[in-house]
């Protein structure tokens, strides 16, 4: 990982956090977090717009989302996890 992305590691890290928070308050619901993810990363690999970025360009938008999703998956199912261990599975399924 390059030396730039340790603070990237911990916004992705935080941002799983709140949506934990935001499902222990009942604010939303996993599956809700679920789609909304979803979502964004239809729209991030959308091929009905142009292309202005190359597709490894958008696949490292989506990675993010991606992480966040598994965050998400394991959360819902009470697993821990740290960063190294979602973005070893986010590239396993891409």
């Amino acid at each position: 990982m390059n030396t730039a992305n340790p603070q990237l590691e911990g916004l992705y890290l935080a941002v799983a956090a709140i949506n934990r928070l935001l499902v222990e308050k009942g604010v939303l619901s996993h599956g809700e977090i679920q789609g909304a993810l979803q979502a964004a990363e239809r729209t991030v690999l959308a091929d009905d717009k142009p292309l202005a970025v190359s597709t490894s360009h958008q696949k490292a938008i989506a990675f993010p989302i991606r992480l966040l999703l598994l965050a998400n998956e394991a959360s819902e199912q009470g697993t821990k996890f740290c960063f190294e261990d979602l973005a070893r599975e986010v590239g396993r399924r891409t």
